[in-house]
């Protein structure tokens, strides 16, 4: 596993000027590597510039998404295809994004729960689906099934507007005896996205999400939710908060879905106020940066040597070089939170907004996975007096995630192609030491 965020070599696990006795011990064992686990409704993402009357041809509803059946949107790919109107077709899902960052940032493995197509041909949406996604990334316990996987077509207008067709397939048809629960014995976290327990009645998929939080419950795994839109969180935010406050431990969100779900139009608020119901948030904010909440315990916490921020939460930053902790964990637990504005200011020019979320949330899980990774391997290092949730501070989380947005943000695909550089080109060292 490499270690998260620009840290200098001595940070780095395993180290190479190490106490004789670590070394030692650790030639009688094994090191123990965790692992990432996600379910996904696995789909390809295909980007194409239209025009209205292509729009209307199709009955779709301009700026707007919709479901469409195999039919339609087989029909709607030939014509694409047939007049060279497609920009980009990449693997998607928000899962499978952010699964195929982690395991690209980390260079470790993480598991992809969902469904694939048995037949696979060259250039199919299934194959295309494969060849997009990082090699560290295990999809042998995949389900197949006798049919498409999802695609989601975003099409681009003249005037720059994006309409949306999502064609499901089979991409909700994982059967919960498809879960395989030896995997969560070894597992640093389990990622979901609201979508999964929001189907078609008959569906199996929530029923296979449920099963797989039960193993996580019974490992002790931490349960990490993606929002996904606002749109899904508004239909019953009561729900949401209560799925949320008996199954999930960390929540990430943008600033839209945070008020669908809180009722708060301000980020910091609204991470506030889903404290409530988890241990651990992550809000994205747009150009506004993103901002993280937690809970750390009372003597643990440590004072930013940074300057103290103002907002909605007076001096929010005060404890942000602390490190998350699970509220139940605590003995006398307080609230932590972080902030950081986008990296340089934000790319010059933005390629893509789809994935950024997913890019920041893939650096929380390294961070996450890290710390296991170091717990299990060095058990009695400093760094685990207390049972943290991260290896670093709130801080130093903040940063890394908002350096893997930037670099999402300024590329076509979801998907990284590489991990972080070793030396930043900006050299920009201070952005990491401060």
């Amino acid at each position: 596993m490499k270690f998260p965020g620009q840290r200098k070599s001595k940070h780095y696990f395993p180290v190479h000027a190490r106490d004789p006795l670590v070394v030692q011990a650790s030639e009688q064992r094994r090191l123990k590597s965790p692992c990432v686990i996600g379910i996904d409704q696995t789909l390809v993402d295909i980007e194409a510039k239209v025009s209205d009357d292509f729009v209307k041809k199709y009955e779709l509803s301009k700026g707007h998404s919709l479901v469409i059946d195999d039919k339609r949107a087989e029909a709607l790919y030939q014509e694409l295809k047939e007049n060279n109107m497609i920009s980009y077709e990449f693997a998607g899902g928000t899962i499978g994004n952010t699964l195929h960052n982690y395991s690209t940032l980390a260079d470790d493995k993480s598991i992809l729960l969902g469904v694939m197509s048995r037949d696979i041909t060259i250039g199919s949406y299934a194959y295309r689906y494969l060849c997009n996604t990082s090699s560290r990334m295990d999809m042998n316990y995949l389900q197949a099934v006798q049919g498409p996987i999802g695609r989601c077509y975003a099409l681009i207008s003249e005037d720059g507007e994006r309409t949306f067709a999502i064609s499901e397939g089979l991409m909700n048809q994982l059967h919960p005896d498809s879960i395989p629960e030896h995997v969560f014995k070894n597992a640093s976290a389990l990622v979901l996205t609201a979508y999964l327990v929001r189907c078609k009645e008959g569906d199996p998929m929530p029923e296979a999400t449920m099963k797989a939080i039960e193993y996580a419950k019974k490992y002790d795994v931490p349960v990490v939710m993606t929002l996904g839109t606002k749109y899904v969180i508004q239909q019953n935010p009561q729900w949401w908060r209560d799925f949320l406050s008996e199954h999930v431990t960390v929540v990430a969100m943008n600033e839209e879905e945070g008020e669908a779900l809180t009722g708060e139009a301000d980020p910091l608020r609204a991470a506030d106020k889903a404290l409530e119901w988890v241990d651990m948030v992550l809000c994205t904010a747009g150009p506004v940066g993103l901002y993280m909440a937690g809970y750390t315990e009372n003597d643990a916490k440590r004072e930013t040597s940074l300057p103290l921020l103002p907002g909605s939460v007076a001096e929010f930053n005060r404890y942000e070089f602390s490190r998350p902790m699970v509220k139940k964990y605590c003995e006398d637990p307080i609230k932590v939170y972080s902030h950081i504005a986008p990296y340089m200011g934000g790319p010059e020019r933005i390629k893509n907004t789809n994935g950024a979320g997913d890019g920041a949330l893939s650096a929380v899980l390294h961070d996450m996975s890290a710390n296991r990774y170091h717990r299990e391997n060095v058990p009695n290092s400093s760094k685990h007096t207390y049972p943290f949730l991260t290896y670093s501070s709130f801080s130093q989380v903040c940063k890394y995630a908002n350096r893997v947005s930037y670099e999402v943000l300024a590329q076509h695909s979801p998907r990284l192609s590489r991990a972080l550089p070793e030396k930043e080109d900006s050299l920009e060292e201070a952005y990491w030491e401060r």
